[in-house]
């Protein structure tokens, strides 16, 4: 097959059942009983796109779909489990629990642009509920190994653009015109490097090369939809390859402006060595089972932006403190124009940013309390992270480690309080009562109110 653009289908390929692998015990059993259930009732049902690439390539997908020649309104009349959902692209959901099987009806591309398929002036694709056939729906589809159809009937795989060759080459291809289709929706140039990185193939050249010319495109994108593709990305065990991906792409500008702009100042490199670390941790914790959260990813990979704004504060004679918070502020505040980070994880990731600088104070009360604090594991962590490819905060890393480790008491004992505040009369100040306490403050005694009818004494 050429490297060209593949704009109208070829005549169907059926590969039998016995050629290419796919076992029915590695889908979904609610997937099999919504392709029987819309068999039985006279329509096409077929399992299509990734869940098929998927299976092709030895994978376990986690999501199936379906594609029938049923509407929306006919597919939810034969599940009751059935809700109706989207406006630019109307789906009907068939749910079994927690698992939800999508049902999207063939569709077509329209000649003319109508109330059910609208594009805006850039060409983006704003509304599209035009139906048609398989053949039509194989062809308006992303990518060729996207266009592969299982059918029930036979087992079989039916593809009509090539995708069945380009699954085995190990090749990510458009359908149409690459230009065209990255105008419809600049999120497909996010879903090619995501896809290479994931599946291990290669994006065609035809498709690779006008990437870096249309990534601006990704900036009329919806932030939330820009997050949840961050998190399929990053969140999915190929976080390295995907940021690599998308420097190699010219995507990264475009998806984390400030993070770039401050990797490519860094002359000495060790913030690009201490994210493309976070992220190797990140697909290591993945393959070993073990949680991750969206707030630590963001945080390294937005640490770059945060130290250039706070090197910029701290140059025009800010307060450390004050800038440091402002400095947060910011590189939260304009990374949400493109990507709508919750504040349930914008607000952690700025605890941890704020949280590194205690780890150099050694005073017995700041050590005990940054001990205690609730955000203290993962600003640790990230501690840990930094040194990686910051060498001056080795020392402090060995500290805390041991701090952790050690009894209170114990590590009450190496620690110095702090130097005692004389007021002016010479006597010491509350500082260092307090830190005679160790590894908790004493609680202060409330005062009493006076009581009601007492003399000027009494409420002196």
């Amino acid at each position: 097959m050429t490297d060209t653009a593949i704009a109208t289908p070829i005549p169907p390929l059926v590969v039998a059942r016995a050629d290419h692998g796919i076992s029915r015990k590695d889908i979904s059993p609610n997937a099999l009983r919504v392709l029987y259930r819309l068999r039985d009732g006279g329509f096409q049902g077929y399992l299509v796109g990734g869940a098929v690439r998927d299976l092709l390539v030895g994978g376990h997908p986690k999501d199936f779909d379906v594609a029938t020649d049923a509407t929306p309104e006919q597919v939810k009349a034969l599940f009751r489990n059935c809700r109706l959902i989207g406006r630019r692209f109307r789906l009907a959901h068939v749910v079994f629990g927690k698992e939800i099987i999508e049902v999207a009806t063939f569709r077509a591309n329209s000649a003319d642009d109508t109330d059910d398929r609208s594009t805006d002036d850039g060409g983006r694709l704003l509304r599209d509920n035009v139906y048609g056939s398989i053949e039509d729906d194989a062809v308006r589809r992303d990518f060729t190994a996207n266009a592969l159809y299982y059918a029930i009937e036979d087992f079989s795989v039916r593809d009509y653009v090539g995708g069945y060759a380009d699954v085995q080459q190990r090749v990510l291809r458009l359908i149409g015109d690459p230009v065209e289709r990255y105008r419809e929706d600049p999120v497909r140039m996010l879903r090619a490097a995501r896809l290479a990185a994931k599946l291990g193939f290669t994006i065609a050249p035809e498709a690779a090369a006008p990437i870096p010319g249309l990534a601006e495109l990704l900036g009329g994108a919806p932030p939330a939809r820009l997050f949840d593709e961050c998190l399929k990305m990053f969140l999915a065990g190929h976080a390295e390859k995907s940021f690599l991906l998308l420097e190699e792409l010219g995507l990264l500008p475009a998806l984390f402006p400030e993070t770039a702009k401050a990797l490519a100042t860094n002359r000495s490199g060790a913030l690009r060595t201490m994210v493309l670390q976070a992220l190797r941790n990140t697909d290591a914790r993945i393959a070993a089972d073990k949680p991750v959260t969206p707030a630590f990813l963001f945080a390294a990979l937005l640490w770059p932006a945060y130290c250039r704004e706070l090197a910029v504060l701290q140059k025009s004679g800010i307060d450390p403190l004050v800038a440091q918070q402002r400095a947060a502020d910011r590189v939260t505040l304009h990374q949400a124009h493109r990507i709508a980070l919750p504040r349930r994880f914008s607000l952690p990731m700025q605890e941890i940013w704020l949280l590194q600088p205690r780890f150099s104070q050694r005073v017995r009360k700041r050590v005990f309390r940054l001990l205690s604090h609730p955000r203290f594991r993962a600003a640790f962590d990230f501690l840990e992270l930094r040194a990686t490819a910051a060498p001056e905060v080795v020392e402090d890393v060995a500290f805390w480690r041991e701090a952790q480790a050690q009894a209170p008491g114990e590590l009450a004992d190496r620690l110095q309080p702090k130097a005692p505040r004389r007021d002016a009369d010479g006597e010491a100040g509350d500082d260092a009562m307090d830190d005679d306490a160790g590894a908790a403050p004493k609680r202060r005694r409330r005062r009493r109110r006076p009581r009601p009818g007492g003399g000027a004494g009494a409420a002196e």
